[in-house]
Formats: structure tokens, sequence, C-alpha cells
């Protein structure tokens, strides 16, 4: 054993604490240095399953409640699936604008995947080149301002055909969300394919099966599926969720086969003829043309296919899910529903029908959209985002590959944020005006930053035109023993009453001719 005398022993416990000192030193400047985190809060969690046992039917409610346990920020485990819920316009703002490129990912499902071709559409598509592109082509050729002018005679006859058919129903119960759908169903085939030769029988077969189709693809989406919860499971497909999905798209592909082959078929003749396709151009001939462009970005046949089915789902379901709430919610309160009559009757007249051109006039219908959109957004948590690295939220570390919710469910009804937040106010939307952009993130229902919804625009006309027309023409009533429609919530992919709305129209204005 090695002997030291006590100038060596001095002289190894001072390098000791030197070395001690330079350590603790050097770990104080990283802390100062490093953003502080720790591990997020959550609930406790059973081996291998995680949280999915405790789960409840009502999962947005649910989920707002472990907030006031958690904290505005907290996970849980689904599985081996982390997910992370977001509940303050704070800690949103650190998502969607401080740190939205590391956020801009989406958590695609494998029902997702499915129906997107593999993530190549606008919605569930990456955060790169194919997503900028087809984004680019879809606001700037499809929901320009020109183009939204040039289709307005499109929404205007088919609104008109909606309120013919509801005023031969006079007296009647009538499904408001399937005279939506269809209405929306109607509009945007004329929009994406108006020139396409499908006339007749084949015109209405198309738009009935596009509706079930489209249907399907909903309901599917928003069935919990273990295969996204446990990776190793996900080939076994025990609830049969990829392979009825995979069925769907095969029907919806058909359909966009047979009218893209229609299309070229009829472009060939025309050329043959001598006579091209100048001028007016539907969305579908934007897109071919764009696809057959040498110098053009990468649009390949499936990728126009995944933007038509897009523009074909999320713009029929969420429009009619919203339209059910507002109506339920306008012949729940009835000084709300005189209100905006009497602003319909001020700003149309009671001698002439609604055209787009009201729109902008008719602030308190506005308003009241608005205020359902607050009480009852479409999609409680917007469409999960994924980030792409390792990140700081709030001070917790957020892992990369996790799901995170943006609970826009619990923001909007907040009371640090709103007044009499469970109460159904359209007047607080004209005091304080918001709009549909996500620039105040204590009201954004389509999102914000650069994975906000890109369809606003033709979402705003129609549920406006809609709306205003269908409360102009009639007056609506509950059926007989019905004092108050039931605004229960059934959670899917999107937040939809629990039990259709039913209602009775009767005739509004004394003019016949007007609802021819």
């Amino acid at each position: 054993m090695v002997q030291l005398n006590n100038n060596e022993l001095i002289t190894m416990v001072l390098a000791t604490i030197t070395l001690a000192i330079l350590t603790i030193l050097w770990l104080y400047k990283v802390t100062l240095s490093s953003p502080k985190s720790s591990l997020l809060p959550g609930p406790r969690s059973l081996p291998i399953v995680g949280y999915l046992p405790f789960l409840r039917r009502d999962f947005h409610k649910q989920i707002t409640d472990m907030a006031y346990t958690y904290g505005p920020i907290f996970k849980f485990h689904l599985g081996s699936k982390l997910f992370v819920v977001i509940n303050t316009p704070e800690l949103a703002k650190v998502v969607v604008r401080d740190q939205d490129e590391v956020f801009s990912n989406r958590d695609v499902t494998i029902a997702g995947s499915v129906i997107s071709y593999g993530g190549q559409d606008l919605v569930l598509s990456s955060n790169n080149s194919n997503w900028r592109n087809l984004r680019k082509i879809f606001v700037h050729e499809l929901l320009s301002n020109k183009n939204l002018e040039a289709s307005g005679s499109f929404r205007s006859d088919e609104v008109r055909k909606t309120i013919k058919n509801v005023f031969g129903n006079i007296g009647k119960e009538v499904n408001i969300s399937e005279i939506t759908f269809l209405t929306e169903m109607n509009v945007l085939t004329s929009m994406v394919w108006e020139n396409t030769s499908l006339e007749g029988a084949k015109g209405v077969h198309l738009v009935q099966d596009l509706q079930m189709v489209a249907s399907n693809i909903v309901e599917i989406m928003g069935q919990p599926n273990l295969s996204d919860f446990f990776a190793r499971l996900a080939w076994f497909d025990l609830q049969g969720i990829e392979r009825n999905m995979k069925k769907t798209l095969n029907k919806m592909d058909r359909i966009l086969t047979n009218i893209i082959e229609d299309r070229v078929k009829y472009n060939s003749k025309k050329s043959q003829d001598g006579d091209g396709h100048e001028g007016k151009k539907d969305f579908l001939q934007i897109l071919l043309d764009l696809k057959d462009q040498k110098n053009s970005a990468s649009l390949s046949i499936t990728k126009l296919k995944a933007l038509l089915l897009d523009t074909m789902v999320a713009g029929t379901e969420t429009t009619a899910t919203l339209i059910e709430w507002v109506m339920a919610e306008i012949i729940n309160n009835h000084n709300v529903m005189k209100q905006v009559q009497e602003e319909l009757t001020k700003v149309v007249g009671t001698n002439n029908i609604v055209e787009e051109s009201h729109i902008p006039k008719l602030e308190y219908l506005h308003a009241t959209i608005s205020e359902t959109y607050r009480l009852h957004p479409v999609i409680p948590f917007l469409l999960p985002r994924t980030p792409s690295e390792d990140c700081i939220v709030g001070g917790y570390t957020v892992p990369k590959g996790c799901s995170v919710f943006l609970n826009v469910w619990s923001i909007h009804r907040d009371p640090r944020y709103w007044d009499n937040p469970l109460e159904f106010n359209p007047e607080r939307f004209l005091t304080n005006k918001y709009d549909y952009n996500g620039n105040n993130l204590k009201f954004f229902p389509f999102g914000s930053g650069r994975r906000m919804c890109a369809g606003i625009p033709l979402v705003e006309k129609m549920t406006m035109l809609i709306l205003a027309s269908l409360l102009h023409s009639f007056d609506w009533s509950l059926p007989k023993g019905i004092e108050a429609q039931d605004l229960s919530e059934k959670m899917g992919i999107t937040l939809k009453k629990s039990k259709p709305l039913l209602a009775i129209p009767s005739q509004r204005l004394c003019d016949v001719s007007l609802y021819n």
C-alpha cells in the first residue's frame, strides 16, 4: 500500500476540492444556460395498458377535468402511446407560434394513413415540400378570392334547392344535419368537377355514393383503435379498422378514378374537335393542368385524388355538424332567434331571398355562429400535432414523437377568459371582435399557425348562407312534446350532437314564389 506524506496528502485534498468546485461551477453555468425542464405531470397508469381502462365516453370533458388536477399541461399514456394536453392560450402560443415549425407534423393514425394514401394529402401530410405544394394549390387555386367569387352561383343554386325541398316539408320533421350535408356535397361537387358529364341519374347516384362514403370515413376515423396504442398489435388489426378503411378508400378511389377518366376523355374529344377547355375551369381541371405541367411541383394522380378526397370529406362533415349545433342553440334560445330574424328582415327584406352580398351585413348572425364555435368546437382538440424533436413547453420536456392535443374545448369554456362561459350569449362577439384565423388564442376553433384549417373562407361563406336562408325563409319549432333541444354531445373525430336535431319548419315569407 502506497504511503503519502503530509505535503502529498494536502496537495491531493486541494486538487479534489478544486475539481469539485470547478465541477459545481460548470454545472451551475449549464443550468443557467439551458432551459429548465422537468417531467410532465399526469395520472398514474397501469403497466402495459396505461390509462386506457379509465377513459370515459365524454373524453373531452374528462381531459378538461384532469387539467384541474394536473395543471395546464399534462401527459397520459394509452398503451405505449404518449399524449400531451395543452389547456391554456399561453401554452398554445408556444406550440402554434413560438415553436410552430417543430410542432407542424401530424400524428397520423392507421386509419388516417390509409385514407390519406399514406399521408399524401393536405390534412395529414407531414410538414414537407409535398404539404406546402398542396396547400399552395388549395389556397391559391380553389379558394382564391377570384374563384370563390366565380363559384357563388353554385352555392346560391344549391341553397335555393334546399329551401325548396324544406318548403315541401312544411309542418313535418326535418333532419337539419342531413339537409346541410347534402347541400354542402352538391356545392362541392359543382365546384370541383362542374364540367364533368355527370347528369341526370348518374349525377344523383354520384352524390349519394359520395355522401355514404364520406360518412363512413368520418365514422371509422372516430373509432379508437388498439393498433394505434399497441404497435405490436397493429399487424393483427383486431378491430378491423384498417380493413374497413381500406374498403372505404377503395370505394372512394373508384368514384374519383371514374370522374377523372371521364374528364380526360372529355378533354381528349374536345381537343380532337379543336375546342380546348380555355376559360372558366373547375378545380379538377386546374389540378389536371398542374399535373401535366413539366415545370410544376410534383403532383401525382394519387396526390390529386388525396386532395379531392380532403375537399369532399372535410368540407361537408364539419359544416353540417356546426350548422346543426347553431340551429339547436337558436331553437333553444327564442330571444336569439328573434334577433337573428329581425336582422335578416332589416338586411334582406321580407320580399327577397338571401344573397351572398347580404352576408357581410349580418353581424348578429355571425356573432351567433362564433358563439356556437366557442361552446361547441367541431374538433375539440383540433388535429393532433407531433413534435419533430424534444422541446420545452411551460417548463416541461415534451418528447419527440408524442401526440399533442390543443384543448380548445377547455379554453373556450375557461372562466379566466370568458364571462359566464357556459351561457350562450352571441353579444360577447359583438363587443369583442374575434376572427377565425387564430390570431387570438382564447378563440381558435380552426386552429392557428401553419397547420390552421385551409378551408376557412369557404366554410364561412357556406355556413352563413345556409343558416341565413333557413332562418329567413322559415320559422322553426321542435316536435310536439319536446320543450327544449337536447344539447348532449357525442365524441368522435368531430363533436356531434348525441341525438340528431329534428325541427319543424313553418312558412315565414308571404310570397310563395320566394320558395321556388
